[in-house]
């Protein structure tokens, strides 16, 4: 702006200068020529009378000036005398203007410019009274001339002007400009500006409100967004039409491995999964698509939504869900379906079997007894083991149970006496150690949390070993564990051994008698109990399961 104020100033200093330069010129040429012209008429007039009155050409041999050139012609143009040029060599004047002019009416004038057009010539002409004619001429500049003459000086005085303009105007375009540069925008109304600048100030200032609430409404749901999106435990990512990540919450980012630098990327180059660019380009032709995949041991779903607005692709939603329990669920029922059909088909058969032997007289009168009791076995394996299923049914739809206190060493002092006779088959000694503690619970899914606990302790125990079981307390909670000298279990079956139907050896399960259902009813009844079981085995070294329940529920 300053060079712009600077610019016009010394234009208009040139200007002005110019133009007055040009009045000035003008009506001086102007004044001066009006003043040569009367000159030149009044010496014609005082010539011709001088000539009246005496010997003419005597007078105009007299002569003598080197401004004027006088002419003395007779009526019929022939030139008598001329103080410039011999007049017996000059050619006849009739013709001329300012000589017709004044043969017919006493006086004339005319002007003629020279061939290079920086003189004027001015031509006075007067009929004396014995009719000739006197003629008195002078030359004139032109205003090329004078200006061709005075190119000099006026370059001098443009110079100096443009030098003086030059230095007002950078001393007025700083004055005129500072002001400006010192407005605080921020706070229009409390600059102390030029008066002709408060509308636009005030103009300022109600922007700049209108803009501070929008800001303050774009902040404020900005945040609200980040909020709502950090607290999502699905990975939200916004994409543009490009497919470049605009925004991205955090569990998205905990899912893709990345942070929020991410922002500004291609989504290809945060996650570089095939599958994903698939979804991603379908979603984008089609409007909507998903794919799964793997990622850290976790199963997640990708579901991929593209946006549009005035009926074009402005972008793309990209959701990620943990789907590991859901998949993990349909695992396990499928596995559970599978597993019940087989568990209830086995001994099924066998009742059959033996009853189709039996009816058919196939077997002898001593080997009755045998017959009778294995379908009396394989019945009470079958009863247990919908026993078994009906009480993981009732801890999964989670109904409430009558609670009631629970004295944890008494409760396993009386699960210990009623496996004795197992033990006792086994030589296994099992012994119960601790301290009366008191649980809030219901007794019979407790009792059979331990039942099942020890139950498997002596089961895969080796002849000759041991079961402890020690009851103690631990801040607000109560602790009880139960240890064998047994088999141990792999380190790679530990992490499954609480699911459905699952055997570490199924050929000693089955020897066993086992329905493969105790430990994961060990786990929905503590679970029921808001408690922890934690397993902690060593193969041929025996096994350690901690169960910890609050002693408030």
């Amino acid at each position: 702006m300053t060079k712009k104020i600077f610019r016009s100033t010394v234009a208009v200093g040139l200007a002005v200068l110019a133009a007055s330069l040009v009045i000035i010129m003008g009506a001086l040429y102007s004044y001066f020529g009006k003043l040569q012209e009367q000159q030149l008429k009044d010496e014609l007039s005082i010539a011709a009378a001088a000539m009246a009155e005496g010997d003419g050409m005597s007078y105009l041999t007299r002569l003598d000036s080197d401004n004027y050139r006088i002419t003395w012609l007779r009526a019929d143009g022939e030139v008598l005398y001329d103080t410039r040029a011999d007049a017996a060599t000059m050619e006849n004047h009739a013709q001329r203007e300012e000589v017709r002019q004044a043969l017919a009416n006493g006086a004339g004038e005319s002007s003629r410019y020279s061939n290079t057009m920086l003189t004027k010539m001015l031509y006075y002409a007067q009929r004396l009274p014995d009719g000739t004619v006197l003629r008195l001429s002078a030359s004139r500049v032109t205003a090329g001339a004078v200006l061709l003459g005075m190119l000099q000086p006026i370059l001098l005085v443009i110079a100096a002007a443009l030098i003086l303009s030059g230095l007002l105007a950078s001393r007025v375009s700083k004055r005129i400009v500072e002001p400006l540069n010192r407005l605080d925008l921020e706070h229009p109304l409390e600059n102390e500006a030029y008066e002709e600048l408060s509308p636009l100030l005030r103009r300022l200032e109600h922007q700049r409100r209108q803009i501070d609430q929008q800001m303050s409404a774009l902040r404020r749901r900005s945040e609200e967004f980040e909020q709502i999106t950090a607290s999502m435990t699905e990975g939200l990512v916004l994409l543009d039409n490009s497919g470049t990540v605009l925004s991205i919450n955090p569990a998205a980012q905990a899912v893709l491995g990345t942070d929020s630098a991410c922002v500004g990327q291609p989504l290809v180059a945060v996650e570089r999964d095939t599958a994903v660019s698939r979804a991603l380009r379908d979603a984008m032709e089609s409007g909507r698509a998903e794919t799964c995949m793997e990622k850290d041991g976790r199963e997640y779903q990708f579901d991929m939504t593209r946006i549009q607005a005035d009926g074009e692709t402005v972008g793309a939603v990209l959701l990620t869900f943990d789907v590991t329990e859901q998949t993990f669920a349909q695992r396990n029922r499928r596995e559970f379906t599978a597993n019940v059909s087989h568990e209830l088909k086995t001994p099924l058969q066998g009742i059959i079997g033996s009853a189709e032997l039996l009816e058919s007289g196939m077997v002898q009168p001593e080997d009755m007894p045998r017959f009778v009791g294995h379908i009396r076995s394989e019945a009470q394996r079958l009863v247990t083991l919908i026993n078994d299923i009906i009480r993981l049914s009732e801890l999964d739809e989670g109904g409430a149970l009558p609670m009631e206190p629970v004295e944890l060493l008494t409760l396993c002092r009386d699960t210990a006496a009623g496996l004795s006779a197992a033990a006792e088959k086994r030589h296994v000694t099992v012994s119960v150690t601790g301290e009366e503690v008191t649980v809030p619970g219901v007794r019979r899914l407790l009792s059979e949390v331990f039942a099942n606990l020890c139950d498997n302790a002596i089961k895969y125990n080796v002849d000759g070993g041991s079961v402890a079981i020690h009851v103690s307390r631990k801040g607000d909670n109560a602790c009880v564990t139960v240890s064998d000298t047994g088999i141990g279990i792999p380190a790679e079956h530990q992490s499954r051994v609480f699911e459905r139907f699952y055997r570490v050896d199924k050929s000693h399960s089955k020897s066993s008698g086992g329905t493969g259902l105790g430990l994961s009813i060990v786990k929905h009844a503590v679970a029921y109990h808001h408690g922890t079981v934690e397993l902690d085995s060593r193969e041929g070294k025996g096994t350690t399961f901690t169960v910890t329940l609050p002693l408030n529920q």
